[in-house]
Formats: C-alpha cells, sequence, structure tokens
C-alpha cells in the first residue's frame, strides 16, 4: 500500500502532462508556466508588456508560443 500513488497525485500528474500539451493558457496556468508571480503578472499585462488576449473583456489569455519567445 505505501508504494501506491494517491488518487490526488496521479490527477496532478495528468494535469501537468495535459497543461503541457496545450496552446492557449489561462492566466493562472500562463503564471505556473512562465514561473511568473499572479501580481507581476497582471503589471505585464496591465501595462501591455506581455502578449495576451481579453475576449469579451473578462478573462486573460495566452498563447504559449508567444509566451516561449
Amino acid at each position: 500500500m505505501d508504494n501506491e500513488i494517491s488518487m490526488e497525485q496521479r490527477l496532478s500528474r495528468i494535469e501537468q502532462l495535459l497543461a503541457g500539451q496545450k496552446n492557449v493558457l489561462t492566466f493562472d496556468e500562463a503564471c505556473t508556466f512562465t514561473g511568473i508571480s499572479r501580481t507581476y503578472m497582471y503589471k505585464l499585462t496591465c501595462g501591455s508588456r506581455i502578449p495576451h488576449y481579453k475576449p469579451g473583456g473578462k478573462n486573460i489569455y495566452f498563447d504559449r508560443a508567444e509566451l516561449e519567445r
């Protein structure tokens, strides 16, 4: 039993694998992907210093390829 991975750990691993396949990232995913804090990411988006998209003017999304550059 000690060698078994908990369901939460397995789900976390699956989420990480799926996140690596996405081309469009949410705000939180972009923060995790880049290692930038939420506060600093907000400053970058507010000043248009990082490429981002706000369809409908509410949620912020990022293109993974643009973040990698």
